[in-house]
């Protein structure tokens, strides 16, 4: 499972979707990513694979930053996201 995280302005969580595939996951970063970069659409709307009838709709606008990480299954946590400086 992938989690696409998504900061916004004046919002100390993040909001997130999932999807099962990595290729998936990957679109949407991109999809999230170019709607920053040229402001169009204004509004972005995406679902869940994992929560059956979750939807987000964010203002363009308003996102600080997207990130893409994998759900890990075998311990029911997750990879940590953003940059490590551990060696």
């Amino acid at each position: 499972m992938y989690i696409i995280e998504i900061a916004l302005k004046f919002t100390p969580l993040p909001v997130s979707v999932q999807r099962k595939e990595l290729r998936d996951a990957e679109g949407i970063y991109k999809k999230v990513r170019e709607s920053m970069e040229k402001g169009h659409p204004r509004l972005l709307e995406l679902t869940c694979e994992k929560v059956e009838g979750k939807k987000l709709a964010v203002l363009v606008g308003e996102i600080l930053a997207v990130q893409i990480y994998e759900k890990t299954a075998a311990s029911g946590g997750y990879k940590r996201p953003g940059f490590s400086f551990e060696t």
